[in-house]
């Protein structure tokens, strides 16, 4: 509930914002401001409405609602930006004007303002396409831990894919075809597979199941699948035969451990040191963690965190303000004491169904022996 307050909030200021500064374009008592208005408010608790419609059953309705909405809230987003900086300019000018005494030209006006909002289309049709550029991220950890009779292992992880309305079959084809192009090892989800009600989607099912890594399939839980709802998202994660891992640590036949902790959001406290200090010594270890975040005394117990979450922002510029919370949060990190970390921009999309300068990946990792 917290959550969706503060979301509403938040929403709820920038589309004031987006108001104050566009109504430049519409005359003065005009009908078109008080439907504007409406239109506005409707988009404010469209993901509320969308959400209410999927869970009743209604999915054509909140597909349609999804698109409008989310794809309202990526245009919202990329407008927001510019007509902050048009505003900053404004004042800029303005303290000119005063100062100087020159006459300078006003840089919140209606046609600045319609530049800004074509500008932001268009940065936003390439958004739909960037989200669709699935990458391959590759990195290699050295390790005297593997095996003998094991001279390389390779990882495959996908993060924050999202099922649901927007992200579906085909999004997920796109981003299963670079794991089977790998043949890894081992796949491990780091969180938010699944953000929808997915019970009709045999396709996905069958594609998942598809890939059979010889080491198997591990995952855990992400705050997306408790707001989706925790018992069901893990019997979908399951069905997709993955190992969810809750506040566990498997032994993958000698030849690696894994450990895995629920997200923060179920808001329960977890002793990750202890967690992993559990684990089988002399064994390379694998630590799956939604969020990037590192426990200080955890270092040294594992030798590699995989996490997802931040999405790098998934629209430029918001990393810069994902970077005040979670300044690790995108590629990879040496910890200290032996242990490092990889943070994933993200396999999906969450909310606006785009990307700028965020593409989406899937990540390999190799392992080899020293």
């Amino acid at each position: 509930m917290r959550f969706l307050i503060t979301f509403v909030s938040i929403y709820s200021l920038m589309h004031a914002f987006f108001y104050f500064r566009t109504k430049v374009i519409l005359p003065r008592h005009s009908p078109a401001r008080g439907v504007f208005i409406v239109f506005l408010t409707a988009m404010v608790f469209a993901p509320i409405t969308t959400r209410l419609l999927e869970r009743s059953g209604h999915d054509v309705s909140a597909r349609f609602m999804a698109c409008l909405g989310y794809g309202w809230m990526g245009f919202l987003f990329i407008s927001f930006w510019g007509l902050s900086l048009l505003l900053v300019l404004g004042f800029v000018f303005k303290a000119f004007q005063v100062t100087t005494g020159a006459p300078a030209a006003d840089p919140t006006g209606k046609n600045p303002t319609v530049a800004v909002l074509v500008l932001a289309a268009l940065i936003f049709v390439y958004g739909l396409f960037e989200a669709q550029n699935v990458t391959t991220e590759r990195i290699t950890v050295s390790t005297s831990k593997l095996p003998a009779n094991i001279q390389r292992l390779k990882i495959a992880q996908i993060s924050d894919v999202h099922l649901g309305l927007l992200v579906g079959s085909k999004r997920l084809e796109q981003i299963l075809a670079k794991v089977r192009a790998e043949d890894p090892d081992v796949l491990v989800c780091t969180g938010d597979l699944v953000d929808g009600n997915i019970d009709r989607m045999d396709e996905i099912h069958v594609a998942i199941n598809e890939l059979n890594p010889r080491f198997g399939k591990y995952a855990v839980i992400g705050n997306h699948e408790y707001y989706a709802g925790l018992s069901r998202s893990i019997k979908f994660t399951e069905s997709f035969g993955f190992e969810v891992l809750r506040n566990t640590v498997v032994n993958v036949q000698d030849v690696l451990q894994i450990a895995g902790v629920d997200d923060a959001a179920g808001g329960a406290l977890i002793d990750e040191a202890a967690l992993l200090a559990s684990g089988q010594t002399g064994l390379f270890t694998l630590f799956l963690k939604h969020r990037p975040a590192v426990t200080p005394a955890a270092l040294g117990l594992f030798d590699l965190q995989l996490s997802g979450h931040t999405h790098r922002g998934q629209v430029f510029p918001f990393r810069w303000l994902v970077h005040f919370v979670y300044p690790l949060q995108d590629g990879f990190y040496r910890l200290g004491k032996g242990s490092c970390l990889y943070t994933s921009r993200g396999s999906g999309t969450w909310g606006p169904p785009i990307r700028v300068l965020s593409p989406p990946e899937v990540t390999l990792i190799e392992v080899v022996r020293d």
